[in-house]
């Protein structure tokens, strides 16, 4: 047996875990009509193919009607449920890990006109910011059907075969009767900490009693609001050992800080740039306190933190979430002695952004993650090795040349700079945005232990592309920026990728017009007010960087309003013109009526992406498709069988920004889905 803390196995009552990495409750919004059907029954048993002790799914399932789910969660309140979950317990079974499910009623985190139009529900009328509706304060008859809702869920839950059930308390119905800042009750539910926790307590009781001592309750709960007035550290450590003193519970999940407002959400689930693990310590503080079985998850996205989260007793279960939607197979690969080939999590929050804009949540850059029924984790060889010349190493380029090479072919990959990464090196520039170097650093890695062949500092022209004698060309060339968007005096402007690069010496009062929305207008807004300029970000949206979206907007907007950086909302810069030293901007507004003047020293443009495809039409002519990619088949998972030049030498395809000013994903999962069957 290995010595490694890691894979020390863990005895929790009669459940006994392989291991001690868990994957902890989150929604990745797969469910259809509420039901963990084939997408979602997928995703959660490649993780426990991958060897994770113990998966947890929903983040979390919804126990009540009036408890509408914001974000695509399970209806634990349906009764149809049950097989759906059966199916995916006994798959998961069957690969050797457990399976856990969390229940919650969300109280105020939801809104009233989602689901059936019922009132939203909690212990007081105040408004959760982050989702806006004004609840209806509790009453008794409230209190009394959503503890019968929680016990029904369970009852389902155990009857569907999961292992367990926890219940999310933080930020939802229980953590709002538990904080005195979200309680305004009276009588035996408001008032003193014993009353607070009382419905804690009712519904655990209850679902205790549906399910029998032989299955597993847990909480994931905050044991420190972060908040002034609210549950502090003291308080949070009397709780924590209350709920172990009441026998009705096997474990703590514990949390740090407060998810009502997106500044919040990100401190308590922290990305890129931020600290790891920054909770890890205090949930040692919980086990020490309690002694008792402890879990804690937090920015934990790499093996040497979680090795050490165990080996130092802070936690007895260690969770790694979000790295395995980056990499699925973490545990086996340790098992392996292959950590070096574990793909990072970069913290770049993709998923889970994703997830509260209404979407899906995918990985940045694991694109077979949410799509295990169509994508592959483990690339299979082909039949017939083939050669295969890519053209660009950014994110795209370098995903076609791992997974080509996976499948066994004969790769060449030509790069016009002397270094890999694309737009991606460019956003590395940013120092709170190094992590992102990781897609590219990890690549390089693979494709070296691959045989791939690179050539940098090699500028393709067509004739270089033929010397090789391709069967494949992939032309990933990517983009350059789009700056000729104005009327008049476009040559007056420079990109958002000169100001980050360095390229363009920073003016000291500056507009960035941001028409894309991305990461670049606001790293070049940091890059610009660090360096001393007064700076005014204008876009003609009615809100700004919503590419960058809610939780990476966060350390953003912490740096630029500390550099007094003015967002501008529904302007349109029209056009430039020079006069003298400076620079008179026209500005005007879709919505009609508007015509000013402002004056700048420097104004910078952020639109997006030019392709950069001129080899590609080169080489179109003689390709066997003549570039044409059959969609049907794409989507099929099939091979590419379009030949419309029989007399053609090899098949051409584009990708990524080649084609058209996307992101990171788009551009890796272009290359994924079409390299795997080559």
């Amino acid at each position: 047996m290995s010595n490694d803390p890691l894979l020390q196995p863990f005895q929790l009552k009669h459940l006994t875990l392989r291991n001690r990495i868990i994957v902890t409750s989150h929604e990745p919004a797969y469910p259809e009509d509420g039901m963990p059907k084939d997408r979602y029954r997928a995703y959660t048993v490649e993780r426990a193919k991958g060897g994770v002790a113990l998966t947890m799914t929903a983040g979390s399932a919804a126990v009540s009607k009036d408890s509408p789910p914001v974000f695509n969660n399970l209806l634990a309140y349906k009764d149809e449920i049950v097989p759906w979950i059966r199916q995916m317990t006994d798959a998961v079974h069957e690969e050797g890990a457990a399976i856990m499910i969390q229940l919650t009623h969300l109280g105020r985190r939801t809104r009233w006109d989602k689901g059936d139009w019922l009132p939203v529900v909690a212990p007081s009328h105040h408004r959760e910011a982050a989702h806006r509706a004004f609840p209806k304060k509790l009453e008794d008859w409230d209190i009394e059907r959503i503890i019968k809702d929680f016990a029904d869920a369970a009852e389902r839950m155990k009857a569907g075969g999961m292992d367990g059930v926890e219940l999310e308390a933080y930020g939802h119905l229980i953590d709002q009767f538990t904080s005195p800042l979200t309680n305004e009750l009276d009588g035996p539910y408001g008032g003193s900490l014993d009353n607070r926790l009382r419905f804690c307590f009712d519904v655990f009781r209850a679902m205790r009693e549906r399910v029998g001592n032989d299955f597993i309750l847990g909480v994931r709960y905050t044991a420190d609001e972060c908040l002034p007035g609210g549950t502090g550290k003291a308080e949070g450590l009397e709780i924590s050992r209350r709920l172990k003193e009441s026998g009705l519970i096997d474990y703590l999940n514990v949390i740090r800080g407060h998810i009502d407002t997106d500044p919040g959400l990100t401190d308590v689930i922290p990305i890129q740039g931020m600290a790891s693990a920054p909770h890890l310590d205090f949930a040692g503080d919980v086990r020490a306190a309690t002694k008792f079985p402890t879990f804690h998850a937090a920015k934990i996205q790499d093996v040497a933190t979680a090795r050490h989260a165990i080996a130092a007793g802070k936690v007895d279960m260690i969770g790694m979430t979000r790295a395995h939607m980056t990499d699925p197979h973490i545990v086996r690969k340790i098992m392996e002695k292959r950590e070096d080939d574990i793909r990072p999590c970069v913290g770049a929050n993709y998923c889970l952004d994703r997830i509260y804009q209404g979407g899906m949540a995918f990985c940045i850059h694991n694109a077979a993650t949410g799509r295990e029924d169509t994508m592959p984790h483990r690339i299979p060889k082909a039949a017939v090795r083939k050669k295969v010349v890519i053209v660009g190493a950014g994110p795209a380029g370098l995903e076609a040349a791992r997974v080509s090479a996976e499948r066994g072919h004969e790769v060449v990959v030509l790069e016009a700079a002397n270094n890999p990464g694309g737009q991606i090196r460019l956003t590395a520039q940013s120092e709170r945005r190094r992590e992102m170097i990781g897609i590219i650093d990890w690549r390089m890695s693979q494709c070296e232990k691959l045989g791939v062949t690179f050539r940098f500092n090699t500028w393709a022209e067509a004739e270089t592309v033929l010397t090789e004698k391709p069967d494949v060309v992939i032309i990933a060339t990517g983009g350059l920026p789009h700056t000729e968007v104005l009327s008049k005096g476009n040559e007056l402007v420079v990109s958002s990728w000169d100001i980050i690069s360095g390229d363009v010496k920073p003016g000291t009062n500056v507009l960035i017009f941001d028409d894309a929305g991305d990461h670049a207008g606001l790293q070049a807004a940091e890059f610009l007010a660090k360096a001393g300029a007064k700076v005014e970000i204008m876009t003609p949206d009615r809100s700004f960087a919503p590419e960058v979206m809610a939780m990476n907007l966060v350390p953003y907007m912490r740096s630029l309003q500390k550099l007094d950086v003015t967002f501008t909302v529904t302007y349109r810069l029209e056009s430039v013109e020079k006069s003298g030293n400076q620079i008179i901007a026209h500005v005007g507004s879709d919505y009609g009526g508007v015509a000013k003047q402002q004056t700048f020293d420097q104004i910078v443009v952020n639109h997006g992406t030019i392709p950069l495809d001129d080899l590609y039409f080169e080489l179109k002519p003689d390709s066997r498709n003549l570039g044409e990619v059959s969609y049907d088949e794409l989507i099929a998972g099939t091979p590419q069988s379009v030949e419309r030049n029989p007399e053609g030498a090899y098949q051409l395809f584009r990708i990524g920004d080649a084609v058209a000013a996307r992101n990171t994903h788009a551009a890796i999962y272009d290359a994924l889905r079409l390299a795997k069957d080559i």
